[in-house]
């Protein structure tokens, strides 16, 4: 692939802008994929740079909210593993099968996502004493491995899936980001270790979309943790829709 100056500016600053959003909300593969694919890459190369990328910017994130305190480290690291390898079955067949084929149950799984959180105006507002009930906790496990799958094989809206997860287990939602960061990371691990086996990974476009990336998730999780739960609500919110809209335009095209 030929490699022009403007077009890893373009994928600089975009970067920064993706891990910015992605690092409190997730929905930043709805920028940075993009980005890639405008560059000639096949899908699965563009899916394996977004992710060596993208495991920059969710480490910085997720090292600033452990830092914070704003992890459940002992229920995450369980979890951590889980994610790492499904996420890596979900990336082996990335690169045999088109993304297409989910897009219409991602659209549907948002709008529940967005009606929900709208019409649950005190949810996540505060947290709630966090010993789940056996159920939570198999709704947990069985999801984790859904969504990791599904970051390795797409991945757009993977951390607004992660972090309505961790809502509906009692988090609130500063909390609740971080939880979906750290799994999040585990899950862009597992995908990227794929991708770079089958050689469908991009290192110059992706290492100079990695230090942006790296740069935008300090900001935007130094942003989240100052400005507390409503600030990450209001961004959940607009992320997500952002999400539906951008879902429908391609399922209708």
């Amino acid at each position: 692939m030929e490699f022009e100056l403007s077009v890893l500016l373009l994928i600089i600053v975009l970067g920064f802008i993706a891990a910015f959003i992605d690092a409190v909300v997730g929905g930043g593969g709805l920028i940075s994929i993009p980005a890639l694919l405008a560059t000639g890459m096949s899908p699965a190369t563009a899916l394996g740079t977004n992710k060596l990328a993208s495991a920059f910017g969710s480490f910085t994130s997720s090292m600033k909210f452990l830092r914070s305190r704003n992890v459940d480290f002992r229920r995450m690291m369980k979890l951590f593993p889980v994610s790492v390898l499904v996420s890596i079955a979900g990336a082996f067949i990335a690169v045999r099968l088109p993304g297409e084929v989910l897009k219409p149950l991602v659209l549907v799984m948002l709008i529940i996502v967005l009606v929900y959180t709208l019409f649950k105006k005190d949810w996540g507002a505060i947290e709630k004493e966090n010993v789940p009930s056996k159920r939570k906790v198999v709704i947990l496990i069985v999801f984790v491995i859904l969504i990791g799958f599904y970051d390795g094989f797409m991945g757009g809206g993977t951390g607004s899936f992660l972090l309505f997860l961790m809502l509906f287990t009692g988090f609130d939602f500063l909390r609740a980001a971080g939880n979906a960061k750290v799994l999040n990371f585990g899950s862009n691990i597992g995908a990227l270790l794929l991708f770079i086996m089958m050689g469908e990974v991009n290192y110059t476009y992706g290492l100079a979309m990695a230090a942006s990336m790296v740069l935008g998730s300090y900001a935007g999780a130094h942003l989240a943790i100052s400005k507390g739960v409503g600030y990450v609500r209001a961004l959940f919110i607009i992320v997500t829709s952002i999400l539906i809209l951008k879902n429908i335009y391609d399922f209708l095209s």
